[in-house]
């Protein structure tokens, strides 16, 4: 399969996911006499993230959770406006599976609500937990919603909705966290975090595969900067790929797009 509208070898999608302090808040880690709306993933981390995207004229897909249109309003409109794509990633970062179908479709209602105050429109719903509800196709089908972007393999288009799928091993949180740690020892045979150096020779593999890739950085996990050089790395791959032709590097509207019109 050759992908984009030049026929390349492969196609990238470049996202980050997750925004602010809103997961702290949803698991209730969050201190109460902590100061909302200053936190580093977006002080920080995330102008770090936008210089090197700039610097590469790459552009990614930010799938946010809604309660940020409250918490960094000005934030959202800024990706928006040098060019980037601001997807959906449930309010507060619901474990999603979880969820009633009642509940689902006021969240995924709430969060379009929403973000239409401050102009945006998401074409895209990446689900907090990697994992849809039997119903999430049809309500992101009724709700205008033209693709999704869960764990999985193999991309495809059901009900009008472009699946492109991502892979919980080529994830920096995968690597990191301490909440990974039962597949690290399911894939790997230790429940230990992973190093950036192992991060690194993974996104190196995979991005110099074919087919679609989907990469998934999460601004909070790009400190310190060993792990932020990581990033840079494969983000500096990609645009090498594509600069010698063989590779697409568009955000996942722009891919849904083409994927649907086939």
């Amino acid at each position: 399969m050759r992908w984009g509208p030049d026929g390349r070898r492969a196609a990238v999608t470049v996202s980050f996911d997750n925004l602010g302090e809103v997961t702290d808040l949803q698991r209730g880690n969050w201190p109460e006499d902590q100061q909302l709306g200053h936190h580093f993933s977006v002080t920080r981390a995330l102008p770090r993230i936008l210089d090197v995207l700039a610097e590469l004229d790459l552009r990614a897909t930010f799938f946010v959770e809604g309660l940020n249109t409250e918490l960094y309003p000005d934030t959202l409109a800024e990706l928006a406006a040098t060019g980037h794509e601001v997807a959906y990633h449930g309010w507060c970062h619901e474990p999603w599976a979880e969820l009633e179908p009642d509940m689902e479709a006021e969240l995924l209602q709430r969060g379009v609500a929403e973000m239409a105050e401050l102009g945006l429109r998401p074409q895209g719903f990446r689900p907090p937990g990697g994992d849809l509800t039997s119903e999430s196709l049809k309500v992101l089908s009724e709700l205008g919603f033209t693709y999704c972007s869960p764990a999985g393999d193999g991309v495809s288009v059901e009900d009008g909705i472009a699946i492109l799928p991502f892979d919980w091993q080529v994830l920096d949180a995968y690597h990191y966290l301490l909440r990974f740690a039962p597949l690290r020892e399911r894939d790997h045979g230790s429940s230990d975090p992973l190093p950036p150096s192992r991060l690194a020779e993974t996104l190196q593999e995979a991005i110099g595969g074919d087919g679609h890739l989907s990469l998934v950085f999460h601004p909070f996990l790009t400190v310190p900067k060993e792990r932020f050089e990581v990033v840079r790395e494969a983000l500096t791959r990609v645009r090498g790929r594509v600069d010698e032709g063989d590779l697409w590097c568009a955000p996942y509207r722009d891919v849904s797009e083409w994927l649907r019109s086939r």
